[in-house]
């Protein structure tokens, strides 16, 4: 095919401040945390234009600030290096920052636990003394302070190791962990798909650790080499493929002195997904799940025997969706349960046998997280709105109606901190910026601000978001700043339209490189069809055993209607660009719906869902075997020979999410199948792209496909 040669893109220096500000992330407080005794906020935050994370702490009377820590003085000097098990970690949790990425406070508020380059160092918060603990060789994973704050746990050579910190000297708590059955660590579909990244958890007295045995025998095993140096044998993982064989995982109880393990015991044949570990409040109580993940059980289980005993069953016929906040035990009351039975999300209180108590959070009310529950005065936080597009924070107190905590901000994410005495807040909205506050749980006083160094973004906004007719998907649409009334536009189509995520929402950040992009020439426009979540149960689950078909008419459906309502959508010119489901349905629209689509760019793009792994794919597609029309519906290479479109397929090789794999397969069936494509290896680069000149030269590439085809 001939592209025309396109005018070059403007505004650069957006482009660039963008990518050197990690998209205007880098300066603002994360991880808000209220001490205890509510006098101070302690929070990381770095430099305007640094990725490395210092820790600081706010004085809640004053509102001065002060530096406690930083990497340059832990390091004296040294370079941060990370463990590619480090590294693995920090991209399960999509953390680009580094640094201090994380931080733990014991309970009593007196000590913090912070690590950096695979070593632990405690701080103690009265004279910033900082110790060094006395770890053995390789990176220590996972640090937890146990519930006294005498001690520290990790995962060191495949095994739970702790050291007191009176003594400063390490032992094993887990013994004969090894590289392929290790011990303490979550496996890999638990960090990526169930949204659990911890693999072993104290007992309230800290007396005892439950932990998790991890055995990848039989796994197949995937190789990502580094292809500007082939002389460096590739780095290994286990990687558990749809149809294929998943990590065994067993959870055992052991003292932290040493002794016999007791490995609890459960219909494992049945239910063989560990899906959440919970010691705090309550019994010690699993989630477990069968492979199919339309089945799972709420289990209380005896430490001291082993035995577990089934409190909730939860069905659904299609699959049934994981969060992590629960069981939430209320001492000596019952547990807070999370369910769509009932039609859309639902929060109900259990009685310690797992019966029914009351319906906290009706269905309806738009429950989208939980906050947190503070017993003493019997009120649950949540975040969450009817409208999908927005989430504000609400009170339940004593099963009550659900009351609106004023809050700014069209978009909320909070944590009940302090004792419960505080919540920590971020809030924004499509005219500001993340900006963080605390305030008292019991609404009283006034808020403080968490203060901020980050660079302010001097794009503005112009975004309108709407709900197509008859109940269907919201839309957001972004028109270029210079934009005529009644002119034609060509059309860009920013999508995802996968399950768990939205693009529709009340938020600046994520939208200002797509306004960058409509001032380029043109209209970016996103709808959330079916599949996407915050509606009701029926509307995520329109996509069971078919991410295509729905998912991909749902996009063009949207479009076709939204440009009767915004006459200048140029329907003749429409372009599609996405990320991981969101490339995967880029190419499902360019080579599928030639007929509605111009080009399009496919970012990390899952092409055949029998490569991608186990717990995600199975829970929307089936397990292979019995649902093979399934796979071959969803798959690209399906749609193969009706291509007819530019397409331009970018991929890190190095991803260890969706592999390179994917993008090398649909460009061989291209290519043998005599249809021009583009393709843009991104050289080391994984899921994450942080680094900013390779950012900024991705959004250029993007920009300029678009000219030349559109």
């Amino acid at each position: 095919m001939t592209l025309l040669s396109a005018a070059p893109v403007t505004d650069v220096a957006f482009l660039n401040e963008f990518a050197q500000t990690r998209r205007y992330l880098a300066g603002r407080p994360v991880s808000v945390r209220v001490t205890h005794d509510g006098k101070s906020a302690l929070f990381l935050r770095s430099e305007a234009k640094d990725a490395r994370q210092m820790l600081f702490e706010l004085d809640l009377a004053t509102g001065t600030t002060k530096e406690l820590l930083t990497p340059e003085a832990v390091l004296q000097g040294a370079s941060e290096k990370l463990t590619a098990a480090e590294k693995a970690r920090l991209e399960r949790q999509r953390v680009s920052a580094r640094g201090f990425t994380s931080y733990q406070l014991s309970e009593d508020g007196a000590r913090l636990l912070v690590g950096l380059s695979g070593k632990l160092y405690v701080v103690e918060r009265a004279d910033r003394k900082v110790t060094a603990l006395k770890t053995g060789e390789g990176a220590c994973i996972d640090p937890k302070f146990s519930p006294d704050g005498k001690s520290v746990a990790y995962v060191r050579d495949n095994d739970v190791q702790l050291i007191e910190l009176s003594k400063n000297v390490e032992r094993r708590v887990t013994k004969g962990g090894t590289e392929s059955k290790p011990h303490g660590l979550a496996e890999f579909v638990a960090q990526e798909e169930m949204g659990r990244f911890s693999g072993y958890w104290f007992s309230p007295d800290g007396k005892s650790i439950v932990f998790q045995e991890t055995d990848h025998s039989g796994m197949e095993t995937f190789g990502i080499a580094d292809p500007m140096h082939p002389e460096v044998a590739a780095e290994q993982f286990h990687y558990p493929r749809p149809g294929k064989k998943n990590a065994t995982v067993k959870v055992g109880v052991t003292s932290i002195s040493g002794g016999a393990t007791t490995w609890l015991t459960w219909d494992a044949a049945t239910f063989p997904y560990v899906a959440t570990v919970t010691w705090k409040s309550g019994p010690l109580t699993l989630v477990v799940q069968n492979r199919e993940q339309t089945k799972e059980q709420v289990l209380s289980a005896d430490p001291k025997t082993g035995k577990t005993t089934v409190l909730l069953t939860e069905e659904d016929a299609a699959w049934l969706n994981l969060d992590q906040a629960f069981p939430l035990w209320w001492k000596d009351v019952g547990f807070f349960w999370m369910t769509e039975r009932n039609g859309a999300a639902e929060v109900e209180l259990r009685k310690p046998d797992g019966s029914l108590s009351a319906s906290w959070v009706k269905p309806g009310a738009g429950f989208d997280a939980l906050v947190g529950f503070d017993p003493a005065t019997k009120t649950l936080f949540f975040s969450g709105e009817p409208d999908p597009t927005k989430s504000l924070l609400f009170k339940v107190v004593d099963a009550g109606a659900p009351q609106l905590v004023p809050t700014p901000g069209a978009t909320v994410l909070a944590t009940l901190t302090g004792g419960g005495q505080w919540l920590a807040v971020m809030h924004t909205s499509t005219t500001q910026m993340p900006k963080h506050l605390v305030l008292r749980a019991d609404g009283t006083g006034t808020p403080v601000t968490v203060p901020s160094v980050a660079i302010e973004p001097s794009l503005a906004l112009s975004m309108e978001i709407s709900q197509l007719e008859n109940d269907g998907p919201w839309t957001a649409v972004i028109k270029p700043k210079d934009f005529v009334k009644g002119q034609k536009y060509p059309v860009v189509l920013e999508v995802y339209g996968g399950p768990r995520h939205q693009e529709v929402t009340h938020v600046l950040r994520e939208n200002l490189v797509l306004q960058w992009l409509a001032n380029q020439g043109f209209i970016v426009v996103k709808l959330d069809g079916r599949g996407t979540p915050r509606r009701t149960r029926a509307w995520e689950r329109a996509i069971s055993h078919d991410f295509a078909t729905v998912t991909a008419g749902d996009q063009i459906a949207g479009l076709q209607a939204l440009a009767k309502k915004v006459p200048e959508l140029d329907l003749s010119r429409v372009g599609v660009y996405g990320w991981s489901f969101g490339g995967y349905l880029a190419g499902l629209l360019a080579l599928s719906r030639g007929d509605a689509v111009k080009s399009a760019v496919a970012g990390a793009p899952v092409v055949d869902w029998l490569d991608y792994d186990t717990h995600y794919t199975e829970r929307y597609l089936g397990v292979p075997d019995a649902h093979p029309k399934a796979y071959e519906v969803s798959s690209l290479l399906t749609y193969v020979p009706q291509a007819k479109r530019p397409l331009l397929v970018i991929h890190g090789t190095a991803d260890d999410n969706v592999y390179f794999l994917h993008t090398l397969k649909l460009s061989d069936a291209m290519f043998k199948a005599g249809k021009p494509h583009t393709v843009l290896p991104l050289t080391n680069f994984t899921h994450m792209v942080p680094d900013p000149l390779v950012t900024e030269r991705l959004w250029e590439r993007i920009a300029t496909w678009f000219k030349e085809t559109l």
